[in-house]
């Protein structure tokens, strides 16, 4: 379903922010599929420890899990670590909470450092 459906002129439904048609977007999309603008996100950046090691959390994204999973790998390539999602939160592995508040911000999210 696009628009002029059944006309001669029908063009797919496109993206509003990458212009590529729905099929082809990669864009973050919130759970209602509406998506979702970097500035628009409270993404906290916190250092936790479980059983003695550390690692960093990254919460506030409100993307679909389906959405996390594509970031999580860039990142585990970017800082050369392991990871995991869990629910709605990306758990990398050692502390690299400066680096990602950094990368986040030069991405245009307005990341924060949380915690201690």
């Amino acid at each position: 379903m696009g628009l002029f459906d059944g006309t001669k002129f029908e063009q797919p439904v496109t993206c509003e922010r990458c212009t590529k048609t729905h099929a082809l977007c990669t864009c973050p999309r919130d759970s209602k599929g509406k998506v979702i603008n970097p500035s628009q996100q409270q993404v906290r950046i916190q250092r936790e420890s479980r059983g003695g090691k550390i690692i960093t959390v990254i919460r506030g994204l409100g993307y679909r899990a389906a959405d996390l999973t594509p970031l999580l790998k860039e990142l585990k390539s970017t800082l050369a670590t392991g990871g995991s999602v869990d629910g709605e939160s990306i758990q990398l592995q050692g502390d690299h909470r400066d680096r990602l508040v950094a990368l986040f911000k030069e991405r245009g999210f307005p990341a924060k450092p949380a915690g201690g």
